[in-house]
């Protein structure tokens, strides 16, 4: 761990805990650096080596996932949303298989249905590879289907990325000395999941865009408006994104994981106002978004300050739809004693909030 990693820790900076995430106190000790555990081949790559691959530009967009063309007059299937997932793959096909996403074996069931992951599929939980590889095969099931199965950008997919690819190569950080390598320990990077971690994962992960528009919906992961600061357009945006991972710097990649890493920006009496902003640039009638925990969001005083963790409510029957009708939060705080959410958009009602 690099000088001040585990001091010092300034709100807001990135690489504290998420509010309300009961991470083990003690994950720095029970979990050496992944060097100890990993085979070489996961040791942080050599500094030439970006994290895109060189010949992928931001417009390629060759993922694995195909589109299908709707014959004229088809209409597209049912739209879904998965919250943050965070390694509980067991929790997550229960819940696939609740809404009639997946069969019982965990394989694509839906035909024309679409699926969204919203981001965040490691870290905290058991299985974050695990989850990777269900995304990825649902993405290849559901196209055959008629269907789609995508995936966004989460903060914690830029720092398994920095993790891997700077390792504890210092970054400029408010609260003191940093490294990728240590925010990861820090906000509960499993060392299983660095020693699966493959090249194909990283290929995965680094196209992944940052933000979608469907059905009127702006799907990303984080509740902040810092997407503003890459791009006028949600075209524009996204690429800024993978640019900046194909560049490789490692302070430069830093301050995009510090920027998704900001929450609450629709929260409180000028939550509406900063959806608006977002709405408008972007387009679409509603954000919805994952990230910071509904338990969290619930457990306020005033709009501003937590209540005590103590008291914090840990029941999600749903997802929470707030700031005026404007957003809708998606994670259920499966972390924290709270629900791994599956929900078929549009919303109707208010199921919390």
């Amino acid at each position: 761990m690099t000088q001040g990693a585990g001091q010092g820790y300034e709100p807001g900076s990135g690489y504290e805990p998420a509010p309300g995430y009961a991470t083990a106190p003690d994950y720095r000790e029970a979990y050496p650096p992944p060097q100890a555990h990993a085979p070489a081949a996961y040791e942080p790559t050599q500094p030439d080596i970006p994290l895109v691959p060189q010949d992928y530009t931001p417009t390629a967009r060759d993922l694995p996932v195909i589109t299908p063309t709707h014959e004229s007059g088809d209409r597209p299937g049912p739209l879904f949303v998965v919250g943050d997932v965070h390694g509980f793959l067991d929790e997550l096909l229960a819940a696939l298989r609740e809404n009639g996403l997946v069969d019982a074996e965990g394989h694509w069931s839906a035909g024309s249905a679409r699926l969204w992951f919203l981001g965040d599929f490691t870290d905290r939980g058991p299985d974050g590879i695990g989850v990777i590889e269900l995304v990825m095969q649902l993405s290849a099931e559901a196209a055959a289907a008629g269907g789609y199965c995508r995936a966004l950008m989460g903060n914690h997919e830029l720092l398994l990325l920095g993790a891997h690819r700077f390792g504890d190569t210092p970054v400029n950080s408010t609260g003191g000395t940093a490294s990728f390598l240590a925010a990861w320990r820090l906000n509960g990077g499993q060392p299983s999941d660095m020693e699966r971690l493959e090249d194909r994962h990283l290929t995965w992960i680094s196209r992944l865009d940052a933000a979608h528009l469907t059905d009127g919906h702006l799907l990303l992961h984080s509740d902040t408006t810092a997407y503003l600061d890459y791009g006028s357009s949600i075209e524009e945006m996204n690429d800024a994104v993978t640019g900046v991972l194909q560049r490789g710097d490692a302070d430069e990649c830093w301050d995009l994981f510090r920027k998704f890493t900001k929450r609450f920006a629709f929260r409180g009496d000028g939550g509406p106002e900063a959806a608006r902003e977002l709405l408008g640039t972007y387009g679409g009638t509603r954000v919805v978004h994952g990230h910071s925990p509904i338990p969290y969001l619930l457990g306020e005083v005033g709009g501003e300050a937590p209540v005590d963790p103590e008291e914090r409510p840990h029941h999600v029957p749903g997802p929470m739809v707030y700031a005026d009708s404007l957003a809708v939060a998606m994670d259920g705080g499966v972390t924290m004693e709270g629900r791994l959410l599956v929900a078929q958009l549009p919303l109707v009602g208010h199921p919390v909030g």
